[in-house]
């Protein structure tokens, strides 16, 4: 073919890639921060990310399956994004705040969270729920431990803490109170903090 040809020579698309399975974990997720667990299925799925049926059960023979994989991804995902960068913190107080303040950003994990709360009676979900909440308790009792309560009193606060949080998600997320402006809801997180964290681990004002 000389160039000539080749100038003018319609240009062919390549076909789309196949999609992997990541790709269908993440679309999962992303509709139940949108719409909630039971709008995953198979079909709008494959329809949201363009493909067929086929290409679903090329990678999961289920949706429980897809839903399985979907929640272990964000309960990892939420892990290393949150808790994780936490273990470097050695002072149990600054440690609680910076977890207050991490869990108090608007951010997607908290959406899927507030979304699984309303299905955690579905097999699938159960699981997952229960697991992350004992390890959240148990992350924040370590910390009160650390503060020098005793066993009943750090875990009495770890459930509190963690009730708050919880609450906090389903009155904004599920019951759709009106949104704090920015000032009214650092405020919050604020009084959070200096309700949650004993007074002799905050931080001291400095003096006028």
């Amino acid at each position: 073919m000389n160039l000539a040809a080749m100038l003018i020579s319609p240009v062919i698309p390549s076909e789309k890639p196949r999609l992997s399975a990541e790709d269908w974990l993440q679309a999962a997720l992303d509709v139940i921060a949108e719409q909630g667990l039971a709008a995953v299925a198979v079909e709008p799925l494959a329809k949201r990310l363009g493909v067929t049926k086929g290409s679903f059960y090329w990678h999961f023979p289920s949706r429980e399956a897809l839903l399985k994989s979907a929640l272990e991804k964000w309960e990892a995902s939420d892990q290393e994004r949150v808790f994780d960068p936490l273990a470097h913190i050695e002072d149990a107080g600054e440690r609680l705040r910076e977890l207050f303040v991490r869990t108090s950003r608007e951010m997607r994990s908290h959406v899927i969270y507030s979304a699984l709360l309303n299905q955690v009676d579905h097999p699938v979900v159960q699981p997952v729920m229960q697991r992350l909440s004992q390890k959240r308790i148990a992350f924040l009792g370590l910390a009160y431990l650390a503060l020098g309560m005793n066993r009943r009193e750090a875990m009495n606060r770890a459930r509190l803490a963690y009730a708050a949080y919880v609450g906090f998600l389903q009155l904004m997320l599920q019951m759709k109170l009106p949104r704090m402006s920015t000032d009214e809801y650092e405020e919050y997180v604020q009084h959070v903090a200096e309700t949650l964290i004993p007074v002799s681990s905050r931080p001291v004002a400095a003096a006028d």
